[in-house]
């Protein structure tokens, strides 16, 4: 799959859909990660790292909201472990097919199922490493808790969960300079006022962040024994948590 330019925003759009993941966002999909989530690289590369301490031997990994499999990819580099597979998850049909060719390109040895479900419907059993990078704030806010509910209860006790999303911030300055530092890091990546303002009003409804509060609470109260935000790069980051 070639890496394409995103240029989806670039003109003038007179009625502006809701953000979905089909064949056009998907063709462009690696280029617009990589010039919209400040770190996005160096979330990969530790989330690999810290497989390699976290994974245990003839356990499962799970990639929820997968997309293209970068997550997975990074964690097939990494462990060496006996025994274990990786269920890689996304309700995008083009983001699987993608997905499936990556994987296969990549001639990786450890076994990878890839999966077209909801992944609030998928059964989560043995796991010792459980990924959700920038999938959840994707979810109604009220499907959330009992996402992860379930992620727990089909964790290994020591088994670690990676969630990275975009953040919103209780205090309304704080939360405005991050956001415009946000915008200035699209602006130094190529991106117009117009194709900034234009996926703000695509996405606005279709992704509704958290507060690091809220998720660091809701691991709380699932009973995750210890949880903590591990990245942060402007209003975007990654915690992890541990049964």
């Amino acid at each position: 799959m070639k890496n394409n330019r995103d240029t989806i925003f670039s003109t003038q759009i007179d009625k502006i859909s809701h953000f979905a993941f089909e064949e056009n966002i998907v063709k462009v999909f690696p280029d617009m990660i990589e010039r919209s989530i400040p770190g996005y690289n160096n979330i990969l590369s530790t989330i690999g790292m810290l497989a390699k301490r976290f994974v245990k031997p003839h356990s499962k990994i799970y990639d929820l909201g997968c997309s293209l499999g970068a997550a997975t990819l990074s964690i097939c580099r990494s462990i060496d472990q006996k025994g274990c597979c990786i269920i890689a998850v996304d309700n995008s049909k083009s983001m699987v097919k993608h997905c499936k060719f990556r994987l296969k390109a990549s001639q990786s040895d450890v076994p990878v199922k890839v999966l077209k479900k909801d992944i609030r419907n998928i059964e989560i059993t043995n796991a010792s490493f459980v990924v959700l990078n920038f999938t959840l704030q994707f979810l109604a806010p009220e499907d959330r808790y009992s996402l992860l509910k379930k992620i727990y209860s089909g964790l290994c006790f020591g088994g670690m969960v990676i969630l990275s999303e975009k953040y919103t911030f209780e205090d309304t300055v704080s939360h405005g300079i991050l956001t415009e530092l946000h915008h200035n890091f699209k602006r130094s990546n190529g991106y117009s006022e117009l194709e900034i303002n234009q996926k703000k009003s695509a996405i606005k409804n279709v992704m509704r962040p958290d507060s690091i509060q809220i998720h660091k609470a809701r691991f709380k109260n699932i009973g995750f024994s210890s949880s903590e935000v591990w990245f942060q790069y402007f209003n975007f980051g990654s915690i992890f948590a541990i049964k």
